[in-house]
């Protein structure tokens, strides 16, 4: 899910830290208690029960998103 907004200080869980995040026309928050590296505006989050567990720059999304399509398309394929 695409960041468009970060919330909150890093570090500091009384600061309630959250991201609003964008996918396909869904905005939603996501905690950001737990996650590996703090996000910018722009990175991407892979999220788990409303809490983002993994940063991922612009680049390294696309690889994720587009290796995850070739392998639909290739489960797709097999079920034919």
């Amino acid at each position: 899910m695409r960041v468009n907004e970060v919330r909150g200080e890093q570090g500091n869980p009384f600061s309630f830290p959250v991201a609003v995040v964008e996918e396909e026309g869904l905005k939603k928050e996501v905690r950001l208690d737990i996650v590996d590296r703090w996000p910018v505006v722009g990175d991407y989050l892979i999220v788990h029960a409303g809490y983002a567990i993994h940063t991922l720059d612009a680049a390294e999304a696309e690889t994720n998103l587009k290796l995850m399509r070739e392998m639909a398309e290739h489960v797709i394929r097999e079920d034919i």
